[in-house]
């Protein structure tokens, strides 16, 4: 079941990005209650309704606003080093798939089968295209609700791969492999774009991935 968020306005398509946005609002929820806290208090002391000459010393008020920050920070870090882990967790994937960035287009290999490569260049403007700039000719095809590992690597520059619906951003490096897993919930198609500026043309290389069912994704693959 695909979750909303109201300040991301963004669908997800995978558990991390399910997580990521029920961290983001927990952060935020405790960022409104310190703001609200705040602008109270200057309000008041705005007003002269807060003026007190023992409110600047004592024990007392000193050991609250020094535990209470550090108990509002143990609130934000523990889940976030959870998520942290989570997204750095490789457990017995199913696929890997490889991801070579170029100046400007992507190539994909499936490790897993043989002679299963290709590349993924953006289709031009012209023509009646349901999204422009961000279509590709050669789609990446991934089975849903099934472990994929991604290894991203590039030939040339820094690139980085991207698709915010299921909360994967990774470097492109030249010379270096970086990788990540990531599993699907459902069935679509998912458009990200290089993240990293990597030259005139760094606008025109998307990213398109298209979620399908185990049944057809062995179909495609044969």
């Amino acid at each position: 079941m695909a979750t909303w968020s109201p300040l991301l306005s963004l669908d997800s398509a995978s558990p991390l990005m399910e997580q990521l946005i029920f961290f983001h609002d927990h952060s935020m929820s405790i960022l409104l209650m310190i703001t609200i806290m705040v602008s109270y208090l200057l309000t008041e002391l705005f007003m002269n309704k807060s003026t007190n000459r023992f409110l600047l010393e004592g024990q007392a008020i000193e050991l609250i606003w020094t535990i209470l920050p550090a108990a509002t920070l143990v609130f934000i870090a523990l889940p976030s080093l959870q998520l942290l882990y989570l997204m750095d967790e490789l457990k017995s994937p199913l696929i890997s798939i490889k991801a070579i960035g170029h100046q400007w287009f992507w190539s994909y290999e499936y490790s897993d089968f043989k002679n299963t490569e290709f590349d993924s260049y953006m289709i031009g403007s012209k023509g009646n295209y349901m999204f422009r700039l961000l279509d590709v000719d050669n789609r990446l095809i991934v089975p849903f609700k099934t472990q994929t590992r991604l290894v991203v690597t590039a030939s040339d520059v820094i690139h980085s791969w991207t698709i915010p619906s299921i909360g994967v951003k990774i470097d492109a490096t030249p010379g270096r492999l970086n990788q990540m897993s990531f599993t699907l919930n459902r069935s679509g198609i998912y458009f990200g774009q290089c993240s990293e500026i990597c030259g005139t043309n760094h606008s025109f290389m998307p990213i398109v991935m298209e979620s399908v069912s185990p049944s057809s994704f062995i179909k495609w693959i044969k």
